[in-house]
């Protein structure tokens, strides 16, 4: 694989870092502004906002330039973000420098794989997404924790520190390694619009957002599930969720390659894996072995299908993906946050710790009933050779 994809994969491990870390630096952050520990998670919440603005948004605005410069500028974006982060007086700078950081995000992982898919033959693009990826999956099994350890020792701030140096160490690797793009290599704004009149390409980003509702209505939970109901310590959680994020990697990297043979079909099985370790977890859960297990396994079909979503979508984009490969990633997080509601709702309800994995397996069947839409629709039109089905307005 291109030198070039490892400078990606650096910027997405300190992406990823700086958006989880902060889940276990909630206590430090409360004490330190004088806020309730709701009122710090609401820094999470900024976040998930930010990149649902950002990427669509700044990727629109990057329309005309050449991808690498749009790269560059979305790691200073990302960059001036911690660094508010780090000296933030107060706790409203604070959730100003998250979401700066935070429009960064989307646009970086969009217009960064279609950038990955460039450098490779086609036959390797699904792999070269995922290992650009594989910087976001790493990051939730060394960089989160990591980072938590840290700040817990030298304070919070020090920890939007190092993440400002990963992304600076990201920039220069970007600045240098990668190829020099034309700027007249991209389609143009009105170009990526138009591609949102393709029915697939919305039946493509409802994949996303439904899969990943799947996954974060569980995941949001798992630290209660795993101390009420499994029996473990809260200090096991930790290395629970290094578990978790080993499975996110071999996951990742094995939906790239599974994709790269067969799209669709590898999409359908991953779907319906996820949905079946979902239901099975309403169970195993109850066990620390059976639970620990799933846990890995969770972790492997829920991010196998990162790449397959991601290249699916940039397919039915044509030859003017950024936009919608960066919609797709507002969809995986809209996924994150619709999951992680309708989980909460089943707890607050009192159906108990396990209910949001019941929830995670209806949403990821459902993301499956709308995969199996979507290839009956390519068969559909293979069979009588008619165009992509295009949206119209009245």
């Amino acid at each position: 694989m291109p030198a070039a994809l490892w400078a990606l994969a650096i910027g997405a491990f300190g992406i990823g870092t700086t958006e989880f870390v902060i889940m276990g630096l909630l206590p430090e952050v409360a004490t330190d502004f004088g806020v309730s520990i709701p009122s710090a998670g609401l820094l999470i919440s900024g976040y998930a906002l930010g990149v649902v603005v950002g990427a669509p948004l700044l990727t629109a605005i990057g329309a005309r330039i050449s991808r690498k410069t749009v790269l560059i500028a979305l790691m200073g974006v990302f960059v001036a973000g911690n660094l508010i982060s780090a000296l933030a007086p107060s706790y409203g700078v604070l959730m100003t420098g998250r979401i700066v950081a935070a429009l960064a995000h989307g646009a970086f992982f969009g217009v960064g794989s279609v950038v990955a898919a460039s450098l490779v033959p086609k036959a390797k693009q699904a792999s070269a997404i995922a290992l650009m990826f594989t910087g976001l999956t790493v990051a939730n099994v060394f960089g989160v924790p990591g980072g938590t350890a840290l700040g817990q020792q030298f304070g919070w701030r020090s920890t939007f520190w190092a993440v400002t140096a990963l992304g600076v160490i990201g920039l220069l690797g970007i600045l240098l390694l990668l190829p020099r793009q034309s700027v007249s290599e991209g389609p143009g704004l009105r170009s990526e619009l138009a591609v949102f009149r393709n029915l697939q390409v919305w039946l493509a980003l409802a994949m996303t957002a439904l899969g990943f509702a799947g996954v974060f209505a569980s995941f949001t939970y798992i630290a209660p599930m795993m101390t009420e109901v499994a029996g473990f310590s809260s200090g096991a959680v930790t290395w629970l969720l290094v578990l978790f994020g080993g499975g996110l990697v071999v996951g990742n990297l094995l939906g790239g390659k599974a994709a790269d043979r067969s799209l669709m079909p590898s999409l359908y099985v991953i779907l319906a894996l996820l949905a079946v370790v979902l239901a099975a977890f309403v169970f195993t859960a109850h066990g620390r072995v059976p639970a620990a297990i799933t846990i890995a396994l969770f972790g492997a079909a829920g991010f196998a299908t990162v790449a397959p979503l991601q290249k699916r979508v940039m397919d039915k984009a044509g030859g003017a993906p950024a936009l919608a490969s960066a919609a797709n990633i507002a969809a995986f997080n809209l996924g994150n946050a619709v999951g992680a509601y309708l989980g909460g709702l089943t707890i607050e309800h009192g159906l108990g710790y396990t209910a949001p994995n019941w929830v995670g397996a209806a949403l990821a069947t459902a993301g499956l009933a709308v995969a199996l839409t979507s290839g009956l629709l390519d068969r559909r039109r293979r069979t009588t050779s008619t165009p992509e089905p295009v949206l119209t307005t009245v």
